[in-house]
């Protein structure tokens, strides 16, 4: 630091002459850093200061009694405190109230023109960045590392006050979005975003189940794990990697989950989808396990968009081995054997083929009785979802035959969070930290934070 810009500072700043102090004796670049970081933080508490003082000292235009329409006259001067991630401010400024005390007529112009809410302690700002911390690590990690970060501390309890408000304030917002779409509405322009036309939309769902406390918000009891139903959309992109292969990446990822049934993912996953622009994509493609509910939200949902339906490949391969082991009574060599050349026939399309035998197998009568309804179940199973093991086709258009995006998506969303060791939710308390994550992974997390238009 040069001594010209060392001392300009000491001169406007005399408070600050031991952080100065500080920053000239540091030997290495670690303590460099950290005496340059606190002699900013105070720095820019004194620079808030005195920003605030001069607004504060601004002519001020009372408006009218909103009881009786008298102009609002001066009180004189309040202090006010707010902390922030700099640090606690602390000025001085004007209160009026009207001239014949009428009740709740109290008013502070700079409080109103700065967004500050009567009884608030802390600034958006901070509550943001513990909240955004949160939404990744436990309530008391995010504390403890919100105060290395920042130098503010703040108890745990505090951090999660925080996540309950800026929750519920997401849920209305989805909430009043739902019921808009519902009542035959369109989505609002705002809440667009932008179409990679050229690139297919990938569409996907599954559930994840999550330990649950019993009752409610107390500790006790034995723990119920309940499911969680996740969607992603995204799109397919391919570029080359530094070898020349050709690699693909998904662009524009979003996400929807819900501690619900299966209409609940569906009613979230339709507005997503219609955020995303899939009434204009050229190119669209479901890709799932074979849970019945989940292939009701592709026929009711997204077929009629011209949504094409892949059934998971690797699914399908599991339902293949359990065919396999009932029809060899779990002889190994020859289950794995014949599911090796079941496995390549469904790869090329033959699935004709594989129903045929599977059935012919189930209707023999020298087999197990207990083993007939099995393979009927796999060869019915794959009959119904027939049009969708067309995996050639698929390839051949460039479509993915594994639902993976869909499993990474689950992982990163609910179990790195909200599966860790001895963690068990409240339901409230799980629908409010899943929805700020939500809104982080959809780029939309900031928004809820910034001031309502008047």
């Amino acid at each position: 630091m040069t001594p010209c810009l060392m001392s300009r500072i000491g001169a406007l700043a005399p408070k600050l002459q031991g952080r100065l102090t500080a920053v000239q004796s540091a030997e290495t670049m670690d303590t460099l850093v950290e005496a340059v970081t606190m002699l900013v933080r105070e720095l820019g508490v004194l620079l808030l200061a005195a920003e605030l003082a001069e607004r504060a000292a601004a002519a001020v235009a009372w408006p009218a009694c909103p009881i009786c329409g008298r102009q609002l006259r001066s009180k004189g001067w309040a202090e006010r405190a707010l902390g922030t991630s700099l640090g606690t401010l602390h000025w001085r400024r004007r209160v009026g109230r009207c001239p014949v005390r009428c009740e709740g007529s109290g008013s502070v112009p700079l409080d109103d023109a700065l967004g500050l809410a009567a009884h608030q302690r802390h600034s958006g700002e901070l509550m943001r960045k513990a909240t955004l911390l949160a939404v990744f690590v436990p309530l008391a990690t995010a504390s403890a590392m919100l105060d290395r970060l920042t130098g503010v501390r703040l108890g745990a309890s505090t951090v999660w006050h925080w996540v309950q408000s800026a929750g519920s304030r997401a849920a209305a917002q989805l909430e009043a979005e739902l019921a808009r779409v519902a009542a035959g509405g369109q989505v609002a322009r705002e809440h667009m975003e932008a179409v990679i036309v050229p690139l297919l939309m990938l569409i996907g769902a599954d559930g994840v189940h999550v330990p649950f406390r019993p009752h409610g918000g107390s500790p006790g009891g034995k723990t119920v794990w309940r499911e969680v139903k996740v969607g992603i959309l995204a799109r397919l992109d391919e570029r080359l990697s530094r070898t020349g292969r050709t690699v693909t990446a998904l662009r524009q990822r979003r996400l929807v989950a819900v501690l619900g049934d299966i209409d609940a993912l569906a009613v979230r996953l339709k507005l997503e989808a219609l955020r995303q622009g899939l009434a204009t994509a050229p190119r669209a493609a479901w890709v799932s396990d074979g849970a019945r509910g989940l292939w009701r939200i592709y026929h009711e949902h997204l077929a009629p968009w011209g949504v094409v339906g892949v059934l998971d490949f690797y699914h399908t391969v599991g339902q293949l081995w359990t065919a396999a082991e009932t029809w060899y009574c779990r002889w190994l060599p020859s289950a794995h054997e014949w599911l090796t050349q079941a496995r390549h026939r469904l790869r090329h399309g033959q699935v004709d083929h594989l129903i045929a035998v599977i059935r012919a197998a189930a209707a023999d009568r020298h087999r197990p009785k207990k083993h007939r309804p099995i393979l009927q179940r796999v060869a019915n199973y794959l009959d119904r979802h027939r049009e969708h093991l067309a995996y050639p086709a698929l390839k051949a258009d460039g479509l993915p035959i594994g639902s993976g995006f869909v499993e990474s998506a689950v992982k990163w969303l609910i179990q790195q969070r909200f599966k860790g060791v001895g963690m068990r939710w409240s339901e409230d308390g799980f629908n409010h930290l899943l929805i700020l994550r939500l809104a982080w992974a959809n780029d939309r997390f900031d928004s809820l934070f910034m001031p309502s238009p008047n």
